[in-house]
Parts: structure tokens; sequence; C-alpha cells
């Protein structure tokens, strides 16, 4: 069944109204949470076609979901924010009291979850973090082509025509997003004036080649060609592009520097309309937290000061004597022995050695986990048509049912961004024991819910990836400079909540901000450029790293302090099975494996 034909079967809205209802009439606390949470994962999967592919779960009853893509106009937004307030209501009704106290923790966060998406409804925008529905860094154009070439499958006949289906609905969804952000732009809820013209560059360098030439054909193409799959799925292809894609980018392109004219001067939240409040649940929601903008901004003075006189012996030994910290960090990414060409052979060069670090962490993981994840990992570079907009380096996770493997994309428009001392330490991060480890072991989890298995919490996840690198380097994963890498890649998040409130608190410009963090960091101006717009965009999100390290290094330390001896590393990280929860909420998960532990 193919997306409008769903559609016309089952309505979105329907979906959303109905899907956790019959928890209700479940005889037990525990069997109504579980079918709640259930309801509540197929009733997410259905709004999104694409994520059923991305888990590896269209098939069978939702076979016709790898036809479809995702709604990116305002119905879908709409649909989103109606099943979760169902969901979060249902949820209120279930008795905690029956709950086992896993089951507590599970309904805590699932609940937490449904309030901080519908934190949105007060400003009616898609997402508080993500005010805007199509810039730079974001929208179908940057989705549906990445999506098509590394999540769609291409394995048999029915699986080419379900990519022709996507290609062609793709056309549709830019004009109802199109749509969506003129009627958001009337409001007031515009990208700066830079990102606009950003994302209509890069609108136009997708559909730059001519349609025949295209990834988006030549993906379909060659891997039909390589699976012996007959049809002449180049030609099919190109008339799409050439009769709705390209015309519907057009479109795109086309409103995104018309919309300019109406974008409200600056750079940070302050300049939309309730922007303060916005701000303020940017960080709620990132952080989980209620810190505020001056808290996080001190916060962030206060771990510069103190990374930048941890980072002064080791600069010192390195022979990098004089002038600032940033200024001799600078001089550190220019040595040449620590640069690899920008050449495709200095690229695969540099795919190689992250491959290298990976596979020698791999073997070391046992010594600080009691499980240690089975999916695979690949590093791949990040596309270059997205390579401008695209952050440096991020992670996919793997598929449910095991047929694509996790992705660590690193963006390699240029080399000079990744000195050989640093790249350990993004490595740990995105991969194991980061971001790949923890993904794949909430996937192993027998006991958690689906719902929960794919979730992320910025501060919970990105917080572990940052805190990842000191359990890295605890089990050897550094020597001589990459000790610098490590410890300015924490001074990198520290610097982003200065940047950050910066923007959008104390009303910096991008020139100010961007000034800031690369002489604080020492980054080329480039990447110093592409994090501050990032931010821009991404409304509070760089602050959860840091506020996130923090609190997983503290409630470490507590429970060393508190059990001593019967403190074991690979039990405290089991802590992990549980699902990704906010911070006041892993705090009270601490506690409770001291109070274990300790009684053991």
């Amino acid at each position: 069944m193919h997306r409008r034909q769903f559609i016309a079967s089952a309505s979105i809205a329907s979906i959303a109204a109905a899907a956790p209802r019959t928890a209700l009439a479940q005889a037990d606390a525990s069997s109504q949470l579980d079918t709640v949470l259930d309801a509540a994962f197929w009733g997410d999967k259905q709004l999104s076609p694409e994520s059923l592919t991305s888990a590896g779960l269209d098939d069978g009853r939702f076979a016709w979901a790898r036809h479809a893509i995702d709604n990116y106009g305002e119905g879908g937004t709409k649909a989103r924010m109606a099943l979760s307030a169902n969901v979060l209501e249902s949820l209120k009704r279930v008795p905690e009291s029956g709950l086992s106290e896993a089951k507590q923790t599970q309904r805590a966060i699932a609940i937490d979850m449904m309030e901080k998406r519908l934190l949105a409804t007060k400003y009616d925008l898609p997402n508080v973090g993500n005010p805007f529905v199509v810039e730079h860094r974001s929208g179908a154009y940057v989705s549906i082509p990445v999506m098509l070439d590394t999540k769609h499958p291409v394995e048999t006949t029915d699986d080419a025509e379900a990519y022709l289906d996507r290609l062609d609905a793709f056309a549709g969804e830019l004009d109802a997003e199109t749509e969506y952000q003129k009627a958001q732009g009337a409001r007031g809820y515009l990208p700066p004036v830079w990102s606009l013209e950003m994302t209509a560059k890069q609108i136009d360098a997708l559909m730059a080649p001519a349609a025949a030439e295209s990834g988006m054909v030549s993906s379909l193409a060659t891997r039909a060609a390589e699976k012996g799959i007959e049809g002449d799925w180049a030609a099919r292809a190109t008339k799409i592009l050439e009769d709705a894609v390209y015309p519907a980018l057009a479109r795109q392109s086309e409103a995104m520097r018309a919309l300019k004219a109406d974008t409200p001067a600056g750079d940070g939240a302050w300049r939309l309309p309730r922007g303060e409040e916005i701000y303020a649940d940017a960080l709620k929601l990132y952080t989980t937290t209620d810190l505020s903008p001056e808290e996080i901004h001190q916060i962030g003075l206060r771990q510069v000061d103190e990374i930048h006189a941890e980072l002064e012996p080791l600069l010192q030994s390195a022979g990098l004597t004089k002038g600032p910290v940033g200024a001799r960090m600078a001089e550190l990414y220019k040595r040449p022995d620590q640069l690899y060409a920008n050449t495709p052979a200095g690229k695969a060069e540099l795919l190689e050695s992250l491959n290298e670090q990976t596979a020698a962490m791999m073997e070391k993981l046992p010594q600080a986990f009691n499980t240690v994840p089975t999916q695979p990992l690949e590093i791949r570079a990040v596309p270059e048509a997205i390579q401008d907009g695209a952050s440096g380096g991020y992670y996919h996770r793997p598929s449910l049912d095991g047929s694509r493997p996790g992705i660590y994309w690193i963006n390699l428009k240029d080399t000079a961004n990744w000195p050989k001392f640093f790249l350990p330490a993004l490595t740990y991060h995105e991969g194991v024991p980061g971001h790949h480890l923890h993904g794949s072991l909430m996937q192993q989890a027998e006991d958690l819910p689906l719902l929960l298995k794919g979730y992320f919490i910025s501060a919970y996840g990105e917080g572990w990836a940052l805190y990842a690198e000191q359990v890295a380097n605890e089990l050897g994963g550094y020597s001589g400079l990459e000790q610098i890498g490590r410890l300015q890649s924490w001074l990198y998040r520290a610097t982003r909540l200065v940047t950050d409130t910066g923007l959008h608190y104390k009303r910096w410009d991008i020139a100010k901000a961007t000034d800031y963090f690369q002489n604080t960091i020492g980054l080329t101006y480039d990447r110093s450029l592409g994090e501050t717009q990032r931010y821009c965009v991404m409304i509070g999100q760089a602050c959860s790293y840091k506020i996130g390290q923090n609190k997983w290094m503290d409630l470490r330390a507590k429970a060393e302090r508190e059990l001593g001896d019967k403190f074991v590393l690979g039990r405290f990280h089991d802590i992990l099975l549980e699902g990704v929860m906010p911070l006041n909420l892993l705090e009270k998960r601490v506690d409770a494996f001291i109070a274990r532990e300790r009684g053991a």
C-alpha cells in the first residue's frame, strides 16, 4: 500500500487520536504501560515512513512505508503533536503505584518525552529547539537524498519501484514544506538572512547536475544493476527529477531568497516573536535542567578557564610557549605533520586511520563494559552535496533489524579541519565508547520497550559521548599530542556554552560569536563560522553536551566516592541499559545503583 492509499484508508489524524486508547482497558498497571508505550511507538512510526525504513521495519503490514516519505508540511507537525498529547494523557492514567521500579522509570521517561515534544505547541512551532521549517542544515532537500542513498534498500524490483515512488513523493513534500515555511515566515519565524541564502545555494547545488547525472538517479541505477534488477531505472528516475523534483527544488530555492526580505534582523533567538521564552524552553529541552542562560554562560566561562589551565603544560611540552591558548592551538592545527592531504588519497588515509582507532578501542571495551555492541560500525565521508551545511561529525544508529550498520559520518570538505591530534577524541565520541556503543546497547537491551530503544535526549546522549572520551582515555586511547585533542574536545563544548548563550541571550552577532569561538579554541575560521551558524538554527542544543558531561562525571565521582572498593565500572555503565532519560532522573537512578551496590 502506497502512502496516498494508506492515508485514504486510515488518516494521520485517526492514528494520532486512537493509538494508545486500548491501554486503559488492560487488567494491571504494567500491562497498561506496555500497551501505551507500544502504541506510541507504532503511532510514531506510522507518522514517519522514513523511520520505519531506518529501523528496518518497513515490511509485512508496514510494507507501504517503503514507498512513502514523511509529511514535511504543517499537517505532519500537527499530527505528531496530537499523537504526543494523546500518549501523554494515556501515560498519566497508568497508576505508578502498580509498577515495578524499572517500569516506573520507563513511565517517567515517556512522560518527559511527550512533555518535551509538546513544548513547541506553546508557540505553534515544529520544534522549540529547531523552530525553522527549512534552513541551511535541515529540510527535505537535505534528508531525502541521503535517506534514499543510504537507508532505502534496493534488493528487489519492488524496492526499485518504491525508490521511484519516494522520489515522486519528494516533489510534493518539498512544495508542502515550502508553503509551511512561508506561513511560519509570515508569523516572524524565519532563519537569519545568511541561512536563507545558504539554503538557496545548497538547493541550487543539488539540482546543478543534469537530472541524468544526479546522485538521486545514479544511486538507484547503480544498485539495481549490481543486484541484476532489470528495468530502465535511470531513465525513469531522470524523468521524475526533470518533471517534478527539480521544479519543486527551484520553487523552494526561489522562496528562500524571497523570504530574505522579511526575516528579522540579527542572528539569535531574541529576534523571534517570544524569542526569550523560546530560548528558555529550548534550554530545558536540550539540557533537561532549569539552568538559566546566565548560569550556563558562567559555567562555560569557568570551564573554559579550567581547561585552558590543563592545556597549558601540554602545549608547553609541545614547544608552543607563547601567546593565548587559542592562538597556540591554531599553530598546532597548521603543523604539516598533523595534516592529511586535502586530496582523495589523503581523505582515504584519514578514514583508514579512524577505522584503525575504532578497531583498537573495540578490543579494549570489555575492560570498562559488561556488554559490548554487536552491531557493526561503518565510517563514511559526508556526501559532497551537503558538506557546506552539515556538521563536522555525526552518527546514525543501526537499524533495529540489523540490516544496516551504525554509520559515523565525517565531513571531509577540508581535511585541514581534522588534524591528527584531534581525531581520536572525535572517533571515540561518535563511535565507541560513545554514540555507537550507547545506541547499540539500547537496541540490545531486552527489557527496554521499542519506544525507548531509539529515543535520544541530547543532554544524556551527547553528555555520555563526551564522558566516553574520558573513558577512552582511561583505556589508553590517546598518546602524545592526542591528549591535547582530548582536552580541546572538552574546551570545544565549554566554549559552546558561552557562544550559544552569547548569541541567544546576550544578543551577540554571529561575527562576535565566531571570533570568540575561534580565539578560544583555535579552530580554523571556516569551521568556527560553521559552528556558530549551526547554533543560530539549532537553538540551545549546543549547551547540552557539556552540561550532560558534567552530570555524568559528577555522578560517577559520587558513585566512586560512596561505594569505595565496591565500585565496579562495568556495573556503573550498565545504567545505559535502562534507556535515555532526563538528567534529574539519571541522578535518581545512580542513587538507586549506589544503594543496591552498597547492600550487595
